[in-house]
């Protein structure tokens, strides 16, 4: 990644007020770089967007739903980018079985309307669609998935963002190419970082209980999954959308971002270790709710050869800095400067 390239660069963000569009748009407006987001308002109290005051960051913040096709379209349009990061979405696999129309509605038409509206806005080069790991037909196999493995799903969360890949795949021949404008597609493993208070994600339940004082109860603790801070991922969209602006050849395709082999660890070792930090305990949830993948990988091997791309933070320092985070911020502590170190702190190994 170049730190020159993002300076002044204009760039579109959905989803900048949920977690991980939060950490994208402090990290690049760090690196200078013009940032216009459009999101619905934080999905929780609190929120990264709030607690760090991401809004002063921004050059344009746009309160809209990518269902929207019309605000959507006026959002880009006067935004005016070079570059787009597609993260808005309904993220929770529980809640995509509570309401799957809705998920449905956004994971997918949603992408439809912001590539429709990607068309339509002359300035656009490149866009990075970010969708899930949970893309996989899920065959609950030992090998790390590949970028040429079948998509599918299980659940209404996973099947519409393995849907939201046939549609980016589809705009990608049918239009975009044609008219010079890269797309690629991102899939990355379980985030964890500061800032994320979602239900039915393992780290803010764990740090929800343990402020408490309760027991972490957890419904598959044999289940396993390719935890990493959100940092790492980022750092590999922004590698990537640089190579898609520059036009190179090749890179206009899907890509897998997860840690490590040999750094993939079970829900257990991930919740024993933040409770060694913390004199938390926790116990088996006898109600294992909704269908889920017990066992899921990512081989990033394409990412590591062609962009040079690798994960900086092993899981246990990923879950140490998330514990600093969230202390900082019981403490009262300014979380905008806490998140601008960290991310410093980051860009200083890369």
């Amino acid at each position: 990644m170049k730190p020159e390239f993002w300076r002044r660069r204009r760039v579109f963000i959905t989803g900048h007020t949920g977690f991980k569009g939060g950490w994208l748009a402090l990290r690049l407006a760090e690196l200078g770089t013009e940032v216009h987001g459009y999101a619905l308002e934080p999905p929780t109290t609190p929120n990264l967007f709030t607690v760090a005051r991401l809004a002063e960051c921004l050059s344009g913040h746009v309160i809209g739903d990518v269902r929207d096709p019309a605000a959507l379209n006026r959002a880009i349009l006067d935004a005016a980018p070079e570059i787009v990061f597609h993260l808005a979405a309904q993220p929770l696999v529980r809640a995509g079985y509570a309401d799957p129309v809705a998920t449905y509605a956004v994971n997918v038409m949603g992408t439809v309307h912001l590539l429709e509206a990607v068309r339509r806005c002359p300035s656009v080069r490149a866009v990075v669609v970010v969708t899930t790991d949970k893309c996989y037909d899920n065959r609950e196999w030992v090998w790390p998935y590949r970028e040429n493995d079948r998509l599918g799903g299980h659940d209404p969360y996973s099947s519409s963002k393995a849907a939201a890949e046939l549609v980016t795949q589809a705009y990608r021949s049918a239009f975009l190419a044609a008219d010079g404008i890269q797309i690629a597609s991102v899939r990355a493993g379980n985030v964890i970082g500061g800032g994320d208070w979602a239900r039915d994600r393992l780290i803010p339940d764990v740090l929800r209980a343990l402020d408490a004082g309760e027991a972490v109860r957890l419904r598959a603790p044999r289940s396993i999954r390719p935890w990493q801070h959100v940092l790492e991922p980022l750092a590999g969209y922004l590698s990537l959308a640089e190579r898609l602006q520059a036009q190179e050849v090749g890179m206009a395709t899907a890509w897998n971002f997860g840690p490590d082999p040999g750094d993939v660890w079970p829900v257990e070792q991930v919740v024993r270790r933040l409770c060694e930090r913390t004199q938390g305990r926790w116990q088996s949830d006898p109600d294992p709710g909704p269908r889920e993948s017990v066992r899921l990988d990512l081989d990033s091997t394409q990412a590591r050869t062609r962009l040079g791309w690798r994960p900086r933070w092993s899981l246990s320092q990923a879950l140490e800095r998330t514990l600093d985070w969230h202390r900082a911020w019981r403490a009262g502590a300014d979380m905008q400067v806490v998140t601008r170190e960290q991310i410093r702190d980051y860009q200083s190994m890369i």
